[in-house]
């Protein structure tokens, strides 16, 4: 019982840690917008999740503990307009992609607290409702 709820818990706060490397990435490049020759990076969430939660001891090879900090494999992204400077921010995608990250963040952090009221709540005796 114990480890299935550990299971859910680490699941939750290993995809947060993903979200939160995610949109620091994205603020980087957000602020790299005007710098010439800086390529845009992210990586496939999706992807990331998966092999930080497919094995508990050996994360696998595209990601790896950084200073506490997951480091899943970075691509550039694909310019979708050519720019004279060779920078690839597009503005548009960037701030769409924040966006949908913070949301999915905070949706994270809910089920977390959701799954924490749970687990304490069947830990209450009958007595203590």
């Amino acid at each position: 019982m114990i480890a299935r709820l550990t299971e859910s818990l680490d699941f939750h706060s290993q995809a947060l840690m993903l979200r939160a490397e995610r949109q620091r990435l994205i603020a980087s490049n957000i602020a790299n917008a005007d710098t010439p020759g800086y390529q845009a990076r992210d990586f496939d969430f999706a992807t990331a999740l998966r092999e930080a939660t497919g094995n508990a001891r050996a994360i696998g090879a595209d990601i790896m503990h950084t200073g506490g900090r997951l480091s899943p494999t970075l691509r550039y992204a694909v310019p979708s307009q050519t720019s004279l400077d060779s920078n690839t921010v597009d503005m548009d995608r960037e701030r769409a992609a924040f966006a949908d990250n913070a949301v999915k963040y905070e949706s994270t952090l809910r089920f977390i607290n959701g799954s924490v009221r749970t687990m304490l709540d069947a830990m209450k005796s009958h007595h203590q409702a």
